[in-house]
């Protein structure tokens, strides 16, 4: 993928965490984004899937902030935040993504999960979207994209596998 296309993919992800537009992201916008999913569900932080979800999205922050030099209360400009996503997260592929981004979409997909089946289905999906400021619209061709083996529900395998694809250029929808 060109580096131009991976630039602007992170771009667009680091807006949706900028919600004050300052041009950095911090562990509040991180945070921030924990409840607005939280607040989709009716899940609250304190529950074991809130902890759950709130401690992944946050050691994921904490983690990417540790790398970038900043710490946990640091921010991130997008420069910053782009070399370190590309090092630590994309380059590596797989290895990065399952130590990276592995613990938060299984928190969210767990999270999705309110009828217990171990899968996200269509409706859970359409939720998650919107909690993570994607628009609805988009929402069921994506799960059609994602739902590589058709079953009409996601596991956390394909949840990942929908991400890599996303930021290696073969999908045009993000879920983080």
């Amino acid at each position: 993928m060109s580096t131009s296309v991976q630039e602007q993919r992170l771009r667009r992800r680091f807006d949706m965490w900028d919600k004050n537009g300052d041009g950095t992201i911090d562990r509040s916008d991180w945070e921030g984004e924990v409840k607005r999913i939280l607040l989709a569900f009716g899940e609250t932080e304190s529950s074991p899937k809130g902890r759950a979800l709130t401690d992944a999205y946050l050691g994921m922050w904490d983690h990417i902030a540790g790398q970038a030099g900043v710490g946990r209360d640091g921010a991130l400009g997008f420069d910053r935040f782009k070399a370190v996503a590309a090092e630590r997260v994309l380059d590596p592929g797989e290895a990065g993504f399952d130590q990276v981004l592995r613990p938060t979409i299984s928190a969210i997909a767990a999270l999705c999960d309110t009828d217990g089946d171990g899968q996200v289905s269509p409706q859970e999906f359409k939720r998650w979207i919107v909690a993570i400021g994607s628009a609805e619209s988009t929402a069921d061709t994506a799960f059609k994209l994602i739902d590589t083996d058709g079953d009409g529900h996601l596991s956390v395998d394909e949840l990942i596998a929908a991400v890599h694809r996303y930021h290696s250029g073969e999908l045009e929808f993000s879920l983080l």
